[in-house]
């Protein structure tokens, strides 16, 4: 009975797809920084930058000034590590780059596409950043 079983929980563990929960992870985090990004810009009154490296896997980044990064890189809180993260093995990312100003309004509105399972689009709003 024991090795029925186990040949049973091995075969449902291959079976199991977790990419639908990896996408959604990664569009919850997505957002969190993108509204991270808006909050940041707001109370350093200063640019911050939303980088995004479109691909499979893709990669979002926080920097200060411009979308080229050269007034460097936004801390993740509470750490000291650059605040970047990339989408697991399967999961694209697509969108385009852009900035908040210090009064929070984004330099152009537009979406982020985050696909895996199924594509999950975040909007951010053109006169006020509002992301959704």
């Amino acid at each position: 009975m024991i090795i029925i079983a186990t040949v049973l929980a091995a075969f449902a563990l291959a079976r199991i797809d977790t990419r639908a929960f990896d996408t959604e992870g990664f569009a919850n985090q997505a957002i969190a920084m993108t509204r991270y990004a808006q909050r940041t810009a707001i109370s350093q009154r200063r640019t911050v930058a939303v980088v995004i490296t479109a691909g499979t896997p893709g990669t979002i980044r926080l920097c200060y000034t411009d979308t080229s990064c050269s007034g460097g890189d936004v801390r993740e809180p509470p750490g000291s590590g650059a605040f970047a993260k990339t989408s697991g093995s399967g999961i694209a990312v697509a969108g385009t780059s852009f900035t908040f100003s210090a009064l929070g309004r984004p330099s152009a509105g537009g979406t982020i596409t985050i696909t895996g399972d199924v594509a999950r689009t975040i909007t951010i709003e053109a006169e006020t950043g509002y992301v959704h």
